[in-house]
């Protein structure tokens, strides 16, 4: 997350953060480097969902915020033009609690 963005949100390096939309909600560490252009975040692929008691991934499964539809040329997924929300979140409950595998930094 470029430090513009975080900024705005009282977000710091490592903190969680939750990106949602009308289609779900994923919790992930975030890292606030400049080399994220302002208004863009970059989510690895490939997380096993780890949904918590409220429904949020805490895995970082960035497909939970995409839309069914494939995209038109190439038919594929369309994770890279996805419109979320982001807010600091003080910790993830119990039951989707982040482990070594997907604690890592967005």
């Amino acid at each position: 997350m470029n430090p513009i963005d975080a900024q705005e949100r009282g977000i710091e390096n490592e903190d969680r953060v939750k990106f949602w939309n009308d289609r779900g909600a994923i919790s992930v560490p975030v890292m606030v480097t400049p080399r994220i252009m302002p208004g863009v975040v970059s989510v690895p692929q490939g997380a096993w969902i780890e949904r918590g008691a409220d429904g949020t991934d805490n895995g970082g499964a960035v497909t939970i915020l995409t839309s069914l539809h494939p995209t038109p040329l190439a038919k594929g997924n369309a994770q890279h033009t996805v419109l979320a929300q982001a807010e600091k979140v003080a910790a993830v409950d119990g039951a989707g609690a982040p482990t070594p595998r997907t604690g890592r930094p967005v």
